[in-house]
């Protein structure tokens, strides 16, 4: 069975079909098309899932030691209290009253929150455990820890597409993507797609403490 990975793009989501060797790149406008691709096993999604109350997620700052220099593409989650607006300066208000020692979300975090919404009220209640979050960075430096320059860039690039290259057949799905797919979101959601692959297969890795919010959701990251 195929496996999906998912990354967040203006509002909508680039996604990576993944069965086998064979990738295909899609255009998903809304979460619900993202649950709605069939016969998916797992879904590895580029977005937080479980969410504090109160703090720093413990998944977060392991990650961003794993990762050292590149440490900075793990943006902290915002507090669960911060996706009851979406008004910036009310966010940071609610965020400092939520946590000790007070913290507001950063401008790109908060860019995140509407997605962030979506797919929580999306995975529903017990929460579909078939979606994953995942961070293509951990990804990428699991296929290959030479990996050293920032994406987006020539350097960074080509590293990933031979990171990638490795394990799926990328260059024929950038070569039939939809339209206006940019570079950087589709090479994520590929690495996304080869995270959710070692999670159907059990051979994921993943950081956190083991907690779940009040919602049920894990507080986790797997690649």
């Amino acid at each position: 069975m195929a496996v999906l990975g998912v990354d967040g793009w203006r509002g909508q989501w680039v996604g990576a079909l993944l069965d086998g060797g064979d990738v295909e790149l899609l255009h998903l406008a809304t979460v619900a098309d993202v649950l709605a691709v069939p016969d998916v096993e797992v879904v590895g999604v580029d977005m937080p899932i479980g969410l504090s109350e109160d703090g720093v997620r413990a998944c977060d700052v392991e990650a961003r030691r794993r990762l050292g220099p590149a440490g900075s593409s793990v943006f902290p989650t915002p507090v669960r209290a911060v996706l009851a607006t979406d008004d910036y300066a009310e966010a940071r208000a609610l965020s400092r009253a939520a946590t000790d020692p007070p913290r507001a979300p950063s401008a790109q975090a908060f860019q995140l929150v509407k997605a962030i919404r979506a797919l929580d009220d999306a995975l529903g209640d017990p929460p579909d455990d078939r979606v994953v979050e995942v961070h293509p960075e951990l990804s990428f430096r699991a296929l290959d820890p030479g990996i050293t320059h920032r994406k987006g860039t020539a350097r960074g690039t080509i590293q990933r597409l031979r990171a990638l290259r490795a394990v799926m057949d990328v260059e024929h799905a950038l070569a039939q993507a939809p339209p206006d797919t940019p570079l950087v979101d589709a090479l994520d959601a590929c690495a996304a797609a080869w995270s959710a692959q070692r999670i159907a297969d059990g051979e994921q890795e993943t950081v956190g403490d083991g907690g779940t919010d009040r919602r049920g959701r894990p507080m986790r990251i797997s690649w």
